[in-house]
């Protein structure tokens, strides 16, 4: 079976994150309706150039796709080469860590946000430096200030973080704080 996440935007561009190693962008009657490889596409691997099953994507309003890269631990932009702009040290808990990151946006200050699924947290990265935005005290639990399988990402237009708590079935809200 294979499994994709489809975003798209509002000029119309849809992006399609496989399961496996890439992230194509089409339109309806370009590209031969194939597509266009936009991330990864060299095969399943670790390198800048390749992804390691992306499940979550996030477009910028520069088109940048950012992509949650789940078995090399990071989170990958891409403008027309990958840089790895959030984890990538090793799968763990250290502030330059992540461990299966799932859900990615973008604040308008350009931080980004991580729902670091198997750490049961959310991470804000900005220039290279990750700090805790929710932690629940470092264990995955259902009380208000904890996650338990943290998922997709969401802001309103108040700057609310909205978060899919996967493993306590249910959307959390958080303020947060710039």
């Amino acid at each position: 079976m294979i499994r994709f996440i489809l975003i798209q935007n509002r000029a119309g561009k849809t992006r399609l994150a496989k399961w496996y190693n890439e992230v194509r962008r089409w339109k309806m009657g370009e590209y031969n309706n194939e597509g266009i490889v936009v991330a990864g596409g060299n095969g399943y691997g670790y390198h800048l150039n390749q992804l390691s099953y992306p499940t979550f994507i996030f477009v910028d309003e520069e088109q940048s796709v950012y992509a949650s890269d789940i078995f090399n631990h990071r989170v990958m932009k891409w403008r027309k080469v990958g840089t790895i702009v959030a984890g990538g040290n090793g799968k763990g808990r250290n502030l330059n860590q992540l461990s299966s990151p799932h859900g990615v946006i973008v604040d308008d200050l350009g931080q980004i946000y991580v729902a670091d699924f198997e750490n049961d947290r959310i991470m804000r990265w900005c220039e290279g430096k990750g700090e805790i935005v929710v932690d629940g005290n470092g264990k995955g639990g259902n009380e208000s200030n904890q996650l338990n399988g943290p998922g997709a990402l969401s802001f309103d237009g108040e700057g609310n973080l909205y978060v899919a708590d996967h493993r306590n079935r249910r959307i959390q809200k958080f303020v947060t704080v710039f």
